[in-house]
This record gives C-alpha cells, structure tokens and sequence, in this order.
C-alpha cells in the first residue's frame, strides 16, 4: 500500500510542476494567437499553419521514438547513461538532417497551394533544433527533472514565439510568423541543452558505434510510428484542409485547434514523469501497479479537460472573437475540437503503457483509426460541399472526423491495455456527467444574454462554468488519492526529483 502511495505521489508532484508549466504556457500562448489573428490575419495564418504541420512531423519522425523509448534505452543498458544520450543525439542529428535535406529540396511539401518565395525554403533548417531539444528533455525526464521540460516548453518557447511575432510584424509580414517559429524553436533548445549538459555532461570518451546506433533505432521503430501516428491524428485534419480549402480557411480552422490544443497540454504535463514510472513499474512486472497508474492520470487529465472544453465550446464564439473577428466561423469546428480532447485523453494514457508493452498493436490500432479518420473526413467534405453548404461548415468535417476516431481509439486501446494488465483501466466516474450537464446548464444562462452583454460570457460566465464543474467533481468524484495533485506546487529547485543513481548535486 505504501509503495502504491509512492506512485501516485511521485505522479501527483511531477503532474503538478508541469500543470504550473501548462498554466503558463496558456498565459504566453493566447498573446500569440491574439497577435496572429489580428496583425497577421487569416491567409497568412493558414500559410504557416500549413508549413508547420510539414516540418513538426519531420522533427518527430527525426526522433525516432527516443522521446518514450530513450527511457527504456536507459533503463536496459549496460553502457554508462552519457554515452546511450550521445548516442540518441547523433541517431537525431543524423535523421533531422536527412528531413530537413528532403524539404529544402521539396519545399512545395509545406507549401501545396501557394507559392514558395523568399524565406520559404530554409524553414526546415530548424528540424534539428526540435529533435534535439525533444531528446535532450526526454533524457532529463528519465531522471525525473521535469522543471526542464516546463521551463524549454512551457515559458521559453511560447512567449519567444509571442514577443518574435510582434515584433517582426515590424519588420516583415509575410515572414513574420515562419521567423518567429524560428526564433521560439533555437531559444527552447538553448533552454533544453543546458539542463541536459549540466545532468549528463559533455560527450567526453563518446564516438559513434555504429552497431549501438543501429540497434538503438531499430527497437524505436515502433515507437517512433507511434508518436507519428499519434501526432499525425491530431495534424492530418490541417493538412487534408490545405490541400482542399483556401489558406483563410486552414487559418480560421488552426487558430481553433490551437485553442483547442491547449487541453491537451495537460496530457503531454503528465509523459514526462508518466513514462519513467511506468518503466519502473514494468522492470518488476507489477501490471497491478500500471493499472492503477494509467487509471489515476487519466481520470486527473480527463477531469480538468472537461472543464477547458466546458470553457470553451458553451460560450464559443466570444472565444473565438478575442482572436479576431474574421475567425468566429470556427467555433463549430472548436466545439467538436474540445469534446475530442476529453474523448481522447483515456487512450493517450493507455498508450503510454501499451508502447511498451504491446508496441506493434498499439501501432497497427493506431494505423487503422488514422485511415478511418482520413476516410471520414473526406467523406464528410465532399457530402457537405455536395450539398452546398458554406466552406467554414465544410472545414468543421475534419474535426468531427477527429472527435469520433479518438474516441471509438480510446475504447479500443482501454479494452486491450485492460485485458493484457487483467485489471480495470477506465477513469470514467458518473459524478463526471452531472458536472457536465449543471455546468452546460449554468453556462447557456450567459449565452442567452443580448449581445451587447458578450463580455459577461467571458468575464463571470467562464468562471461560473467552472466553477460549477469542479465543485460538483471535488464533492462527488474525488477521492482521497485524487486529492493528491491538489497539494502545494513544487518550487523551481524542487521540481527535480530524486532517482536511483543520481549524481550527487
């Protein structure tokens, strides 16, 4: 019992460092989106949006899974743990160069419907910089430094994206969001190299072995499939848009699943302290453990998804309107985006057991869900544009397509992880739907107002949703050990926790 206290306290303090990282990140990240949306405005939006989606899933491939799977790298080896980093390094310099050489080659890959001008091409140069700060962090979440990741992902990156995309608008508008990309990219890196030198050093006595290279993306292959078919699931929609649709309307649909997107930064607050637990677990086979792990998190993430879905979807279209007039269209779109966050999060946490204890189901559930969620979405497209309904209707389909798929993934992934583990994965508690509706209930009562009292949507009724949601979640669904993430905050020299084997500081 003591041991399985442990756990949830080790989570809990790790998911409560970086859900202070989250709220910061969703304080830098809504100045960018201001700024986007109102100095740069939609076609220029949807133009990066495009670009982006290209190269981010270039940085991913480029780490070859070593984001879960360096953990366990560690973990198996016999060799010393800054050699195994320096090896993970190289295998991600060597693949990134490898994209990046392929996109500057084939710039019309980010840039399918306009044309390639100016700076265009040298975008994907930064390629090498994400892989190298998404390994080095996963490097330091294996010993449970989490304050790093927070500080590179959550205050470094967006508010040198917001401040850079101010300020270039200055300069030039056309390249102005690529170069601001540009900019919060190298100054993440910085802030993740420097942790990670300072916790495993310079690769002092370190050469390339090419057979430990070999055979260290040989067995990340899967993973590294996985984080690409997880990743593409919440990417493909952009991409199918901007093949379909004109830049504006990729625009008006990415600024919604970036505030969609931010629900599901509580996910991503739990990897880097989830996957190291997970391991420690799986090391002395207590499946019993993992279960109760995968169910703890995801009932925590799923909880505090609901109520940012809850937040954004009821009092929609004010949300959307702060961004910027133009961009209201997308709040069907939003809507459906939110509910698939909350859909989605049981499965995220059940696959971040099942890469390591079933990989290539996991990857082949995730194969076929990615073509049911194409399928559908080019379904829903042509059947509305056959029936001549407005382009920004049409742009929702994909997010529909996605709301379904993730949830239909879900089931499938809870069902299998709970039978390979013989013990109940599930976080869904019945207090959840009564939040829900009194909170859906509340919340109409301010969008029924006139218009001219849309400030009260955002003012008082933002805060009356949630108020009404987690009151409800705290009195009737929390337990004793849910309580746990409640406690204090860690302070930054806290943040690193402790592990077998650690350097003496």
């Amino acid at each position: 019992m003591t041991e399985a206290k442990g756990d949830i306290d080790t989570l809990a303090k790790g998911g409560r460092t970086n859900i202070a990282g989250f709220v910061l990140r969703l304080a830098a990240r809504i100045p960018f989106l201001f700024i986007a949306g109102r100095i740069y405005g939609p076609d220029l939006v949807g133009r990066f949006a495009i670009a982006v989606v290209v190269v981010e899933l270039a940085a991913l491939v480029a780490t070859l899974g070593l984001k879960r799977g360096l953990a366990q790298a560690l973990a198996s080896s016999d060799q010393p743990a800054n050699m195994v980093v320096w090896d993970a390094m190289a295998v991600a310099f060597l693949a990134a160069i490898a994209a990046s050489f392929v996109l500057w080659l084939f710039p019309q890959i980010m840039y399918p419907n306009t044309a390639v001008r100016g700076l265009d091409r040298y975008l994907p140069c930064i390629i090498v910089a994400v892989a190298w700060s998404d390994v080095s962090l996963a490097a330091l979440a294996y010993r449970l430094n989490v304050q790093a990741t927070v500080t590179a992902r959550a205050v470094v990156e967006p508010w040198t994206i917001s401040i850079a995309a101010w300020a270039f608008s200055f300069v030039t508008i056309r390249n102005g969001l690529v170069l601001s990309y540009v900019a919060s990219m190298s100054a993440a890196l910085i802030a993740s190299l420097v942790p990670f030198l300072r916790s495993y050093g310079l690769p002092r006595g370190w050469k390339p072995r090419i057979a430990p290279l070999a055979r260290l993306t040989r067995a990340n292959v899967p993973l590294a499939g996985a984080d690409a078919l997880e990743w593409g699931t919440r990417n493909v929609d952009r991409f199918i848009l901007g093949l379909l649709f004109a830049p504006k309307i990729v625009g008006i649909y990415y600024m919604a699943q970036q505030v969609a997107s931010l629900p599901q930064k509580l996910k991503t607050s739990f990897d880097p302290i989830l996957g190291p637990v997970i391991t420690q677990s799986l090391a002395v086979d207590d499946r019993g453990a993992i279960a109760r792990q995968v169910r703890q998190v995801a009932f925590w993430i799923m909880a505090a998804q609901g109520c940012l879905a809850l937040m954004g979807s009821i009092p929609g279209e004010a949300v959307m309107g702060v961004v910027g007039p133009q961009f209201v269209a997308g709040t069907a779109a939003l809507a459906f985006l939110l509910i698939a966050e909350v859909l989605a999060s049981a499965g995220a946490v059940s696959e971040s057991a099942l890469v390591y204890i079933a990989r290539h189901r996991n990857l082949m559930i995730s194969v076929a869900m990615l073509g049911v969620q194409i399928a559908l979405s080019l379904a829903l497209i042509f059947a509305m544009r056959r029936l001549g309904w407005p382009p920004a209707w049409q742009a929702a389909g994909p997010a529909v397509a996605l709301m379904l798929s993730l949830g239909c993934t879900s089931l499938i992934k809870m069902r299998l992880l709970s039978r390979l583990l013989a013990a109940a994965v599930s976080p869904w508690r019945w207090p959840m739907l009564w939040a829900v509706l009194a909170a859906i209930a509340v919340g109409s009562c301010f969008t029924a107002l006139p218009h001219r009292y849309e400030w009260a949507e955002l003012a008082i009724g933002e805060p009356a949703i949630a108020a009404t949601y987690l009151f409800i979640l705290w009195r009737f669904a929390f337990a004793p050990a849910d309580r746990a993430l409640f406690g204090s905050v860690p302070r930054a020299d806290e943040a690193t926790l402790p592990y077998e084997g650690s350097p003496t500081r």
